[in-house]
């Protein structure tokens, strides 16, 4: 337990004081506690007790509760929303102990720096606390201070988070299917870089970027004289929270336009940006006087790469299809390992899933149902998905929901359809398809360089002391087999390079060469056919031969 050891009693006497005593056991904690206290549990539910002792644990367990209640691919109902009520949970700190550390970051005291500052807080959250200011312009600021202390709690923490999942993960069955050391290195990842506040400021900013074209989504500004790692200073939004009761009360209409404006940005940051808020909860979403949507807390980010995206967009497509194959072909794409599963059993599986949806258009779908469905059959096969999949998972849950509060008949399904189909048939239009075939043929090239490296080393081995015995019968047809793969490495070679050609004179000066973009495609992809072809002509060839 290394240097941890005050801190490993604690977590085990909290959890053993809440009734959890049989857990700290589970996950290697025993010893440390005396015994299945359960004192204060009395006739509260099992997930209220859970909240509170991730309360009483502090930033790093009430951030992770947090995390949590947005699984249910993991947790039941009733814990989903008994940890949910941790998204604002965590008590102030004094007004004193933030002016200070307001001085120290920035040199000044908060009167010299800004035009007012208020000590009573906003908002305190797990990782820092929020204060209304006003700029000497004139300007309503939110003054953003990290707690102090918490950086070196928050790392203790995560790494006996890193410890406790890997006991659990060797000794607690019931979790094996959920590889949870990989769950608690993402978030790990994530809660680092949401101690810095500077990296929320470039966040906003590249949202800003991103939302510059679109009226109703509101970014809020970030000034940076008074932003550090340990400050934020950043436009403070008016509105109400997009889940308050006078917007539920507006007109249906109304609703029905917020909740589809909050899921176009939604999706519009996942298949288009690759760049989304992986904390989109009602508390971070104001509907202001004008109708626009306005956006705060930029500390849990997630990315999402062009590949996988695409990926996406062909799992999501497929389902409009009916078509199993593509399916498990699409979940082994996103897949970040492929264990020996029987594809078979995987197929069969997915035909019963598909069944609940047969002829039901994705907008017709409920996504939230969807996926988690998805993710059973994943842990089914032991098949594991990239780390930025369990953000974009709880953005999509996050989104469906308050889309459904706002508007009973909202179907996310219908907002992501188009982004889907304009992913998959951008995986064919010949600019990508010729910048694919420029990555073949490099990575045909670079094996075609590097194989008389791997043929001398290979030699050398034999030198070594490997003896191969033939008859002179027996060399003959070695040789034209060698003759053979020769001359097809060769001609791999040569079509390598004329498509890697191909690529580089399009990628270089689309607008110039655009006239010429069908004739280069064509070559290309004839250069291909015409390898094929010669590569099973002397396949054939030589099995004939053996005949």
């Amino acid at each position: 337990m290394g240097n941890h050891f005050q801190r490993y009693a604690e977590v085990a006497q909290i959890l053993a004081r809440h009734g959890f005593g049989s857990l700290a056991a589970t996950i290697g904690l025993g010893r440390l506690h005396p015994g299945p206290v359960s004192g204060q549990a009395g006739n509260v539910s099992n997930p209220e007790r859970l909240r509170r002792a991730l309360e009483e644990l502090g930033p790093t367990f009430i951030k992770l509760g947090q995390v949590l209640s947005t699984r249910p691919d993991i947790l039941p109902p009733g814990y989903l929303a008994a940890l949910s009520k941790l998204q604002n949970a965590a008590p102030p700190v004094p007004s004193d102990v933030i002016r200070n550390v307001i001085e120290q970051e920035l040199g000044a005291t908060p009167e010299e720096l800004f035009s007012t500052f208020s000590d009573t807080p906003l908002a305190s959250a797990s990782i820092g606390q929020a204060h209304a200011a006003t700029l000497h312009d004139g300007t309503a600021v939110v003054v953003k201070v990290r707690r102090p202390g918490v950086v070196a709690q928050v790392q203790e923490d995560l790494e006996i988070l890193a410890n406790l999942a890997h006991q659990a993960s060797r000794n607690w069955a019931a979790m094996a299917d959920y590889n949870l050391e990989a769950i608690s290195a993402g978030f790990a990842a994530t809660l680092r870089a949401e101690l810095d506040y500077l990296q929320e400021g470039h966040n906003a900013e590249r949202f800003a970027s991103n939302f510059a074209n679109d009226s109703s989504i509101h970014i809020p500004k970030i000034f940076w004289p008074t932003t550090t790692s340990r400050v934020l200073t950043i436009e403070r939004i008016y509105g109400l929270k997009i889940d308050d009761a006078e917007v539920l009360a507006m007109p249906v209409i109304d609703r029905n336009r917020l909740a589809d404006q909050a899921a176009k940005a939604a999706v519009k940051m996942i298949f288009e940006d690759g760049f989304f808020h992986a904390d989109p909860h009602p508390g971070n979403l104001f509907v202001e006087s004008t109708g626009r949507i306005g956006l705060i807390d930029f500390g849990m980010v997630g990315e999402v790469g062009k590949e996988l995206r695409e990926h996406l967009g062909s799992l999501l497509l497929a389902f409009s299809y009916d078509d199993p194959d593509r399916i498990c072909r699409s979940l082994l794409e996103l897949s970040i390992n492929r264990p020996a599963a029987d594809r078979g059993l995987l197929r069969q599986d997915v035909l019963r899933f598909m069944q609940q949806y047969q002829g039901r258009q994705l907008g017709q779908i409920e996504i939230s149902p969807l996926i988690t469905q998805i993710l059973a059959i994943l842990r089914n096969h032991r098949l594991q998905l990239p780390s930025e999949m369990a953000m974009l998972t709880k953005m999509i849950f996050m989104t469906e929901g308050m889309g459904a509060r706002l508007n009973p008949n909202f179907n996310l399904g219908a907002v992501v359809r188009p982004y889907a189909g304009r992913l998959a048939f951008e995986r064919v239009i010949p600019r990508n398809f010729t910048r694919k075939l420029s990555r073949w043929g490099l990575d045909a090239a670079d094996f075609g360089a590097n194989l008389p490296d791997k043929l001398r080393r290979l030699l050398d081995t034999l030198d070594d002391g490997v003896e191969v015995h033939l008859r002179a019968a027996e060399l003959a047809p070695l040789m034209t087999r060698a003759e053979r793969i020769g001359n097809r490495l060769v001609a791999g070679m040569m079509v390598a390079a004329f498509i890697r050609g191909i690529g580089d004179l399009t990628a270089a000066d689309l607008d110039r060469l655009r006239t010429w973009q069908n004739v280069l495609v064509t070559g290309g992809v004839g250069a291909v056919g015409a390898l094929g072809g010669y590569l099973a002509w002397t396949a054939r060839h030589s099995a004939g031969g053996q005949r």
